[in-house]
């Protein structure tokens, strides 16, 4: 399982030219998700995510974490974080999960990060194309695989 973090100003995802969902101050998490990923690793980057000390404290050092900031969070679903690029142009996406795995596995990474955020997290919707916004705030960007824990 993969996440893109990118800290935000704001973010808003559209879907047929209507607003879905919205948040101010926080982070946007893109969310790619293999066959082989379990609620394990759900819960280890739900952890990472709301743990992430990427914020800046008073004196302008990132050392503050989402929760800290009493911030919020968007995700969405992202299957393109698993492409494969090795041969040719055209990216391979074999190895992203298909939906019957990637669904339950994905609401139960927003209903993890919900809970440990102590508020819901506003979210895309699974497999729908999406217009994604957002002001990155840094730019802070941090890329996470939950097969390199180590």
């Amino acid at each position: 399982m993969r996440i893109l973090i990118q800290r935000v100003n704001e973010a808003s995802v559209e879907i047929d030219g209507i607003i879905k969902a919205h948040i101010q101050k926080g982070l946007l998490i893109l969310v790619g998700i293999e066959n082989e990923d379990t609620v394990e690793d759900c819960e280890w980057l739900a952890g990472k995510a709301v743990g992430l000390r990427i914020f800046d404290d008073q004196n302008g050092v990132m050392n503050r974490s989402v929760l800290d900031i009493e911030g919020e969070m968007l995700v969405v679903s992202q299957f393109t974080l698993h492409a494969l690029t090795k041969k040719g142009n055209r990216p391979s996406y074999i190895r992203a999960a298909k939906h019957e795995i990637a669904i339950p596995l994905y609401e139960y990474f927003c209903k993890s990060l919900s809970q440990k955020l102590g508020k819901e997290v506003q979210t895309g919707t699974f497999a729908a194309d999406m217009k994604i916004a957002l002001v990155n705030n840094g730019p802070v960007t941090i890329w996470i695989d939950s097969k390199n824990r180590e």
